[in-house]
């Protein structure tokens, strides 16, 4: 155990209180629920940062880390959706982003059990930032700062990390295919 397995356990588990803050229909909550949000999507870029600047990259680590990006990503998407956040056509690239989680998910599973590792390309930690920014600004809409600027900027991000999803699914599909 060291301090970047210690984020990223935090990021778990800090997950079911930001789903519960977005749940309900308090400002404050909102509020809550974004900087919690911003926190766990910081803690993500340092716990792999500490662990490569310490030398402290564990199997442990290597394994939950992208577990937990998931979970808040999928848990995120899935109460905005609920509360009609998103809704209508910005279904369309929640889903891919879904879609792709569980793909890629599956995919590094199967290659794992080859001895096989794909690195993160930079285009797809663009699509993460991406992803974590236009959560972040549409969960602002359950604070009661209901800027529409705000929120065109949140699904307009949220278009942009699905169009680069698909990009890194297919390329992370392309990469895979030759191991089977």
């Amino acid at each position: 155990m060291n301090i970047s397995n210690i984020l990223t356990i935090i990021r778990i588990v800090i997950i079911p209180i930001i789903v519960l803050c977005i749940y309900l229909t308090n400002p404050y909550f909102g509020w809550i629920a974004f900087i919690l949000f911003c926190l766990a999507g910081i803690t993500d870029y340092f716990d792999g940062y500490l662990a490569r600047l310490r030398n402290e990259v564990t199997n442990f680590g290597t394994f939950l880390d992208p577990i937990a990006d998931k979970l808040l990503v999928a848990a995120v998407i899935l109460i905005l959706t609920s509360k009609g956040v998103i809704k209508d056509w910005d279904t369309i690239p929640a889903l891919i982003i879904l879609l792709r989680e569980i793909t890629v998910s599956g995919l590094r599973e199967y290659l794992a059990g080859i001895k096989i590792s794909i690195p993160v390309s930079r285009i797809a930690k663009a699509k993460t930032f991406l992803q974590l920014a236009s959560l972040g600004l549409l969960i602002l809409s359950e604070s009661n700062l209901n800027l529409l600027f705000i929120i065109y900027l949140g699904k307009t991000f949220l278009w942009i990390a699905g169009i680069l999803t698909l990009y890194t699914a297919y390329d992370y599909i392309k990469g895979s295919i030759k191991h089977f």
